[in-house]
């Protein structure tokens, strides 16, 4: 799983930062899965390493213009560039009604199946492999943050082990990897579990924004592997946060702490702090590191591998 920040910037670009969005290009598929669109996000893809052509998911935390109004460019470039692969969009039910709108205004039609799915706490999508849940946050309109789980995956087959007691390789070995008990030619019945390595543990991937301090996004983002929240203003500025609804670098990092993450990114950061201001993106960084040290800053292309670890054995019940 690895993460690539296509904007940075809250509320409007910059010259160095464009406006929210994330690609998480998933593992062992050609697939990537977008969170958030905001204005000129086609732009950025074409500028990063991820293809739009292979965008299966799009999910919106909420109806603010700096985070959907890249969506139906980018559906419609994808329509032109004559993809036909179906995209699902994800997000609050008022998703519906204004794409419903773009399309009725602007005369246009989807090329490829698109399918709207309103979200409500919990589960929102799951297959074999990953599952996708969102949670409620803190803002001035409805907004959701999302967490990916990846499912825990089984160890590596050991082939030297079933080398040594004589199994011939062939079908058998598939069965034993898949965990199958085999009755062997000799009559020998062996049990696949014992031919699996330490199983790895599935990652997890949290976004929250945007939102002020809240519970929910603890809640959400328990023993993440990342997670990333905005941190539009600095401390020193909190009353604007309160006001406006937003986090501080230290509300992230108090997040981040509480929820037990092992690694923390901020993003969404105001025009405020550019070069030459009083405050910079260094004083934000330096705030949070002091309550959460594992913290790093986001910029635009800044790309992520979220490491994979092995699970132990005790761990290696059910799914990640």
């Amino acid at each position: 799983m690895e993460i690539t920040f296509l904007g940075t910037s809250s509320g409007v670009p910059t010259r160095g930062r464009n406006v929210s969005s994330i690609g998480l290009k998933l593992p062992q598929r050609p697939e990537v899965w977008l969170f958030d669109c905001g204005e000129g996000t086609q732009h950025q893809l074409l500028r990063s390493e991820l293809k739009s052509s292979q965008i299966r998911r799009v999910f919106v935390t909420h109806m603010h213009g700096d985070h959907i109004f890249g969506l139906m460019g980018l559906l419609a470039s994808c329509g032109l560039a004559g993809n036909n692969h179906r995209v699902d969009i994800y997000g609050p039910e008022d998703l519906s009604g204004y794409i419903k709108a773009c399309l009725r205004y602007s005369q246009m039609r989807f090329a490829f199946p698109v399918q709207v799915h309103g979200v409500t706490p919990g589960v929102v999508y799951e297959d074999g492999e990953f599952q996708v849940t969102c949670a409620p946050l803190k803002h001035r309109v409805p907004a959701f943050g999302y967490r990916v789980g990846e499912r825990q995956r089984a160890g590596e087959f050991d082939v030297g082990k079933a080398q040594k007691l004589g199994i011939p390789p062939g079908p058998v070995y598939g069965r034993l990897k898949r965990g199958e008990t085999v009755t062997l030619p000799d009559g020998r019945v062996v049990e696949g579990k014992d031919f699996a390595g330490i199983p790895q543990a599935g990652r997890h991937f949290v976004y929250c924004t945007d939102t002020i301090y809240c519970d929910q996004a603890v809640a959400l983002a328990q023993g993440a592997d990342v997670l990333v929240h905005e941190a539009t203003f600095a401390h020193q500025d909190a009353a604007l946060a309160f006001e406006r609804l937003h986090s501080t670098s230290t509300m992230a990092a108090q997040v981040a702490l509480a929820a037990g993450v092992k690694q923390l990114i901020l993003t969404h950061f105001s025009p405020r702090y550019a070069p030459g201001n009083a405050l910079q993106l260094s004083d934000l960084l330096a705030e949070a590191q002091a309550i959460f040290p594992h913290t790093a800053l986001a910029s635009d292309f800044f790309t992520y591998a979220i490491p994979r670890c092995q699970t132990t054995p005790a761990m290696a019940v059910g799914a990640g």
